[in-house]
């Protein structure tokens, strides 16, 4: 059974089906923001909807990051060293791309496994 919430036109913020979560692209809650502080939130709103979906940060199973610039690369990673609990780290990526919106510095999708 799929299960979809939060759903759209174009998307649901959360699918799950057998016991894995997908969650839709998550960005900052504020684009005017440096990299730390758009990192932080996004990360906070991944967060949110995980605990919504019925899992959590050590449920992770993987994650695509993508950054506007690689120059912000560090920055970013430092946000992210410190959310990410130790010995949980999930499988990742992260790619420089062009955002929706230019004032847009990072995006993450995240699947994650049920608790």
């Amino acid at each position: 059974m799929i299960e979809r919430q939060e759903t759209k036109a174009r998307m649901s913020r959360i699918v799950k089906h057998n016991g894995t979560i997908y969650l839709c692209g998550q960005v900052c809650a504020d684009a005017t923001k440096d990299i730390t502080e758009q990192t932080q939130t996004m990360l906070d709103k991944v967060e949110t909807l995980l605990e919504q979906a019925g899992s959590d940060k050590e449920h992770m199973l993987s994650a695509t990051i993508y950054i506007k610039d690689m120059s912000m690369f560090a920055e970013m990673n430092a946000v992210w060293d410190n959310w990410v609990p130790a010995g949980y780290a999930p499988a990742r990526a992260c790619v420089e791309a062009s955002m929706a919106r230019d004032t847009l510095l990072v995006e993450i999708s995240v699947i994650a496994a049920e608790k």
